[in-house]
């Protein structure tokens, strides 16, 4: 009974994530026609990280439960889900545009039921192999939907895109049965192992922002009080939030279950679209149905 009320909170905090993703993404597409990813990404990492400490700080949290190998755990978590993954995903934005980015990413819960199966040991239902399938159905019916666009990837360059959206969908799904594998089985708080997953991730993204020469003329467009607010409030939901919310998933609900919740976020887009003007098809709406008929099979598999 317990199991089962904990496994239920992972997935509100899956579905919440995912929305506040949603909203948040908002933001950061307009940030990213003035910061460059990498930029971009280091700066709403870093607002978050000052969230989280401060929250540590007045709150009082002890590390209990973490061991040397969990620290170890995600930290590598975040550098392969946070740094890694998301610099994989932002250049398949760039090769692919956003939906196939977005339906490149649908490949994450599978890929992590899969990694989970075999290095954690984590069974699933049959009903609940049904759950993901019907829910990346959906997510992809939504996003993959034929839209007017200006410039379609060819040749080698839809390679590259293809590339990096399975390395970003790998790195996003081996982060995530990391930070399973660290918390599942111990008593430390999430917003703990988010403090570390953001600290291994920026770590390997100023280090790359580095190798690539002076930091100076790139974090410039920072000093406008304008984009670094906008920087703050998008990180302190999408990021802080976001990211807690996220580990909170992966603690309490199997790896599986949480990372296909999580990767409904293109869905909730479409309420905001509408908010903002844009038409929303027919299909939008019934890939909507779909992926609601995914997450019930997920939520009522017990």
């Amino acid at each position: 009974m317990i199991d089962s009320i904990l496994a239920v909170q992972g997935e509100l905090a899956a579905l919440t994530a995912a929305f506040l993703w949603a909203a948040s993404a908002v933001i950061f597409g307009r940030l990213g026609k003035f910061l460059s990813p990498l930029v971009l990404n280091i700066a709403k990492g870093l607002v978050a990280l000052l969230f989280i400490s401060l929250t540590l700080s007045l709150q009082q949290r002890q590390t209990t439960g973490l061991g040397q190998w969990e620290i170890a755990l995600l930290l590598a978590s975040g550098v392969i889900g946070i740094g890694l993954g998301d610099t994989a995903y932002f250049a398949s934005l760039n090769h692919l545009g956003p939906r196939r980015a977005l339906l490149m990413e649908t490949l994450a819960p599978p890929l992590s039921a899969v990694l989970a199966l075999i290095l954690l040991q984590e069974q699933l239902s049959l009903q609940a192999w049904a759950g993901i399938l019907l829910t990346l159905v959906g997510v992809c019916w939504v996003v993959s939907e034929r839209v007017p666009v200006a410039h379609q990837p060819v040749g080698g360059e839809l390679r590259r895109g293809i590339f990096y959206g399975g390395m970003a969908a790998l790195g996003q799904a081996s982060g995530a049965v990391m930070s399973r594998a660290a918390l599942a089985d111990t008593a430390v708080d999430p917003l703990w192992s988010t403090l570390l997953r953001l600290g291994g991730g920026l770590v390997i993204m100023v280090g790359m922002l580095a190798s690539q020469g002076s930091l100076m003329p790139r974090l410039q467009p920072l000093r406008s009080g304008r984009l670094l607010g906008l920087v703050a409030i998008a990180a302190f939901f999408g990021t802080y939030l976001g990211i807690w919310l996220q580990q909170t998933a992966l603690k309490f609900a199997p790896t599986g279950i949480a990372q296909a919740l999580i990767s409904t976020s293109p869905l909730f887009i479409l309420p905001i679209a509408a908010l903002l003007g844009e038409r929303i098809s027919p299909r939008a709406v019934l890939g909507v149905c779909v992926t609601l008929g995914g997450i019930w099979l997920l939520v009522s598999y017990r």
